[in-house]
């Protein structure tokens, strides 16, 4: 069996995201039962006004809760500190179970590699996901850096 590696789309949303978290993915892309692709890495606040507009003054499901983001590039080290990962092939029906599979590989990558990454559906990172309205599944990044 070969490998995956991430292909042309991942590799161009990983543009300008911190090399610690592209390496956690690498690895969580090889150990992980399901492929999965980045949809999004770094935004301008531009992009995040867009999307926190969507459910509230546009069409559209609420997708963020904050006009402020680690998918901005951070100041200090210059990168972005988040991306947005999905299962692929792409299913706008990714059942939780999915979600928890690839997060259990990007959190197994993480503590192999030593690097501290936090989840969106375990924000307060207890282990007990989806508890109080942690529904960001798609959601990962660096915990801890450049703050």
């Amino acid at each position: 069996m070969t490998a995956r590696t991430f292909g042309e789309r991942s590799q161009r949303n990983l543009e300008g995201v911190h090399p610690d978290l592209i390496k956690v993915l690498e690895r969580a892309l090889v150990i992980s039962e399901h492929d999965f692709f980045v949809n999004e890495g770094v935004r301008t606040p531009q992009r995040q006004k867009e999307l926190y507009a969507q459910g509230r003054t546009k069409p559209g499901p609420k997708v963020t809760w904050t006009l402020v983001s680690n998918h901005f590039k951070n100041a200090k080290t210059g990168y972005g500190h988040a991306v947005d990962i999905y299962k692929y092939p792409f299913s706008n029906k990714q059942t939780p179970a999915v979600s928890k599979a690839i997060a259990k590989a990007v959190m197994l990558a993480a503590d192999e590699l030593d690097i501290p990454v936090r989840w969106g559906g375990d924000w307060d990172m207890d282990g007990n996901y989806f508890e109080r309205g942690e529904s960001d599944s798609p959601h990962f990044e660096l915990w801890g850096y450049g703050r």
